[in-house]
């Protein structure tokens, strides 16, 4: 095989496209007074966004930026996030949805995940108003924060590919650093009165997409397991396994499943669990997520060259998981079979299904059986029976007529499941 032979013209070329073509590292939010988005105001320099004011619809949506090394760009942006969050949570309840995008994405006005992200809060205001008239209570305000960083450093097309394992590296400094002081005080911001009495119940969900699947799961994963374990001074009983916030959902994460099976088997050592236990973490990956399932492992299997690995097997309250951990360490988490506990699939022609809707979820998750299956719109989720029915770790294979591709997240049917998730794991 010979080698491609480049002029000094252009290798100049090359370079000159590659330093041109640099990603903004600059901040895109550097006005932060709350405004009024309106058809004659986008509002595209501010960080505090208010839409659709009196209406079903409404919610806030809030920005914060963050650099390559993990750091705000402004704290100053960050605190009047936080000030306008604390003090509309000391008056009502709220329901706080955080996004952190992922692989070309970050917060410049008109990025595509923003769109969708503030489709998808307009949506969950508009539930949460039906609901509270169903449920004759006020209906929790909808806020929604999105987290905007460097997710690619290279935008000139086809160079900006040549970026996965540089953003890699960085998704996993941003979720160790920043994010996690940001998210911390977003759950403090949640529960600010939830022990007063009588208590506004505010909850917290946060969604990671691709490599801001990696910002979340490094910024909550320790987080994950101590609240799992739940080791208070003192305590002398079994509750039901808590989690960070109330949800935290990763959709098409890019990384490695070696890095989640101390997780699974945490969950698996408890062999059974409360009717009342609710999902904690669910992680969705396609099936053709081609940039999770292809380009990652091929990535992996250089990086991993030297590394030794060994085959495990454990046997926890009755279910074998054999895991090789060389395979684990090259593929991600949603691409690995035998940490998968569920399936998602188009609802078909299947006979007697449990539905579930707002009204029933709960009641409808404490109910589920081993290897069962549950409508949840236009899905159905089935359990694998390779875990508890109730445990509240979900690792779920997404068929391809559900989530078309890595970048397909956004799309009603799998919004849908997540919408009713969150409505599960959020509702007093």
């Amino acid at each position: 095989m010979s080698l491609i032979k480049m002029t000094p013209y252009q290798v100049l070329l090359c370079a000159s496209v590659l330093l041109t073509g640099c990603a903004s590292n600059e901040i895109y939010r550097s006005i932060y007074e709350p405004c009024t988005v309106s058809q004659s105001n986008a509002c595209e320099q501010n960080s505090l966004h208010q839409y659709n004011t009196g209406m079903d619809n409404e919610y806030t949506l809030g920005f914060v930026e963050i650099d390559d090394q993990g750091q705000m760009r402004d704290r100053k942006q960050m605190q009047a996030l936080l000030d306008t969050l604390y003090k509309k949570a000391a008056e009502e309840s709220i329901l706080l949805t955080v996004f952190v995008h992922g692989w070309h994405h970050n917060a410049r006005p008109g990025d595509p995940n923003i769109e969708s992200f503030k489709d998808n809060l307009a949506k969950l205001s508009a539930i949460e108003s039906q609901r509270s008239k169903s449920l004759h209570r006020p209906a929790r305000k909808i806020a929604g924060v999105y987290i905007g960083w460097r997710g690619e450093s290279i935008d000139v097309p086809p160079f900006n590919y040549l970026t996965f394992w540089d953003r890699k590296s960085t998704a996993q400094d941003v979720g160790y650093l920043g994010v996690s002081e940001l998210l911390v005080k977003l759950e403090e911001i949640a529960n600010v009165r939830n022990s007063m009495v009588p208590p506004i119940k505010s909850r917290l969900v946060v969604i990671g997409h691709s490599f801001g699947g990696q910002v979340v799961y490094s910024a909550t994963s320790q987080i994950l397991a101590s609240r799992f374990v739940d080791s208070q001074e003192g305590k002398g009983f079994t509750d039901t396994a808590k989690g960070f916030g109330d949800l935290v959902v990763l959709l098409n994460p890019a990384f490695e499943a070696l890095r989640y099976a101390p997780f699974y088997d945490l969950a698996q050592a408890r062999c059974s669990y409360f009717p009342e236990q609710v999902p904690r973490l669910a992680i969705l990956t396609s099936e053709a997520d081609g940039a999770t399932g292809t380009l990652f492992p091929l990535g992996r299997v250089f990086s991993t060259v030297f590394e030794t690995h060994h085959d495990i097997v454990r046997n926890d309250c009755k279910h074998t998981l054999e895991l090789d951990e060389g395979e684990a360490d090259r593929n991600t988490v949603g691409h690995y079979l035998p940490l998968i506990s569920h399936t998602l699939k188009p609802l078909g022609k299947e006979m007697n299904l449990k539905v579930a809707n707002m009204d029933n979820m709960k009641n409808i998750w404490s109910t589920q059986t081993p290897g069962g299956s549950t409508q949840y719109g236009s899905t159905v989720l089935t359990h694998l029976n390779k875990t508890n029915a109730q445990n509240p770790y979900l690792n779920v294979r997404v068929d391809e007529e559900i989530i078309a591709d890595h970048n397909d997240v956004f799309n009603e049917k799998v919004m849908e499941f997540i919408r009713l998730l969150i409505g599960l794991s959020t509702e007093d």
